[in-house]
């Protein structure tokens, strides 16, 4: 297993930081405390192919492989987490499940499209009373003519008034025995009649991001936009969930390494009687357990790509590398407030919008707790993923770089 960086990674990382430095660092405290988009954002990166990066050139994409997705996310949320969310719902939660999942003619629809930027996309799974508990989705899809019609709603949907297409879960087999087998996918092309969506805001961090519910009341969605087979909708969210929360263990890597950034700065600026503030051994020890937090959480979503790139079963490694850096980001930026002192609870600094930032990633895709389990079930034998789900098409730079 090797980890050193190739030329292309390091383009990557040149590339993506760049961007997220030079165009919205500028105005991401503005954008945060107007609670809005920077409504340049999402075309900036499908121009610059960020949001096609890990797909193959026939099917839009950029044809890189999944460690180049995951180095993109670390610098995007090196600036802002709300970047760093774009990536793990567009990119990870939608367009990776129709590569792993689309047929040949629903690729040519609408992955080529969202790959290019073209087409924004979102993931409609959470429900107002349906978070871990995926089984228990309530919304329905019921076969009619030629397709199904949708009813139900999903809430703390991101992108959820800026995306054209949603990858939606709903329950098509109200008698199935086990309810894990009674749900289904589908991409729903969010102008269809009957679709309505607004913005949720008052949001403790991510308040430069959108999110927001997406309702359906009959909503008809084509046969050919079911994505697999009836019934496989609880195993493609799963596979789906793998790769968004690689996006933000990786997200949360750049949020270490941006709080280890500010706090060195302000360190070695700041005194108190009579010397930097650096020099006294506290300080340090804080500074300290951010640098080996970064570097732990750096490795472990190094290896779940790397994972990725083999077509490996990585559910484990993605779960784990989610769980460690969501919550050692919390606590980074949490120091990183307190090296800061006053200064640091005020938007005057980063750090302030860091520590409302991190906590949203301990919750969603999947809470701490539920990685905690996760592990546990694996270490005591009691997990089986085998009949969950498949893996992801392993990375060829033979075939993904060519037409």
């Amino acid at each position: 297993m090797d980890f050193a960086l190739t030329p292309e990674h390091k383009m990557v990382q040149q590339l993506v930081g760049e961007f997220a430095r030079r165009e919205v660092a500028p105005i991401i405290k503005e954008s945060d405390r107007a609670q809005q988009m920077a409504p340049f954002v999402l075309e900036r990166m499908g121009e610059l192919g960020i949001l096609g990066i890990c797909f193959p050139t026939r099917y839009g994409g950029q044809g890189m492989d999944y460690i180049s997705l995951g180095l993109a996310c670390e610098e995007l949320e090196a600036v802002d987490t709300s970047l760093r969310v774009v990536m793990s719902v567009h990119v990870g939660l939608n367009s990776m499940g129709l590569l792993q999942w689309a047929n040949e003619e629903q690729k040519q629809r609408f992955l080529i499209p969202q790959a290019r930027g073209e087409k924004i996309a979102c993931f409609g799974l959470t429900e107002p009373g349906v978070g871990s508990d995926v089984a228990n989705i309530r919304s329905t899809a019921r076969r009619e003519r030629d397709g199904y019609v949708l009813n139900g709603e999903k809430m703390w949907i991101s992108l959820a008034t800026k995306a054209d297409h949603a990858l939606v879960v709903a329950r098509t087999d109200l008698q199935a025995k086990d309810p894990h087998n009674g749900l289904t996918a589908f991409l729903v092309e969010l102008n269809s009649p009957g679709v309505t969506r607004g913005d949720i805001h008052g949001k403790l961090g991510v308040r430069a991001g959108s999110t927001g519910w997406i309702a359906f009341q009959d909503v008809f969605v084509p046969g050919e936009n079911r994505i697999g087979e009836e019934g496989e909708g609880f195993k493609i969210a799963m596979s789906c969930l793998d790769n968004g929360r690689y996006t933000v263990a990786a997200g949360a890597t750049g949020l270490i390494r941006a709080c280890l950034e500010e706090s060195v700065r302000y360190a070695k600026e700041r005194k108190a009687f009579g010397r930097e503030i650096g020099r006294f051994q506290l300080i340090q020890q804080k500074i300290a357990q951010m640098v080996q937090s970064y570097e732990a959480a750096r490795l472990l979503y190094l290896q779940a790509g790397w994972l990725k790139n083999q077509g490996m079963r990585n559910t484990k490694e993605t779960s784990l590398a989610k769980w460690f850096a969501t919550d050692a980001s919390f606590q980074a930026a949490s120091e990183a407030v307190q090296i800061h002192g006053a200064y640091g609870y005020s938007d005057e600094y980063n750090v302030e919008r860091f520590l409302r930032n991190a906590k949203g990633a301990m919750i969603y895709e999947g809470t701490s707790e539920i990685h905690q389990l996760i592990q546990a079930g694996y270490a005591l034998g009691y997990r089986e993923e085998s009949k969950l789900r498949c893996e992801l098409p392993p990375y060829d730079p033979k075939t993904w770089q060519t037409g």
